[in-house]
């Protein structure tokens, strides 16, 4: 994992992420946890297009199941949370 401390941010600045920011995204660690993450825009955007293009998938296919009358049913939190960390979280990487 890529990481600087915060206070090496506050010491030297944004210049001190730019030059990590080259070996991908940095976690910024704050009382010795990752508090923080920065990347670059582009990478940012990539993301969150292929976040948009799963849900749309997903969409899709309950728009699918439902026009052939199977709808998907959840019956416990669990179940959601689960359908749900599908949907959302799963980036591929």
């Amino acid at each position: 994992m890529n990481t600087i401390p915060a206070q090496e941010i506050k010491r030297r600045g944004i210049s001190a992420v730019d030059e990590l920011l080259e070996n991908g995204p940095v976690h910024v660690i704050s009382q010795n946890r990752p508090k923080y993450v920065v990347m670059e825009e582009e990478r940012y955007r990539a993301m969150r297009e292929r976040e948009e293009d799963r849900i749309l998938d997903r969409w899709a296919e309950v728009k699918r199941a439902e026009a052939e009358g199977k709808l998907i049913t959840l019956r416990s939190e669990a179940e959601i949370d689960a359908w749900f960390d599908a949907l959302v979280l799963d980036d591929g990487e």
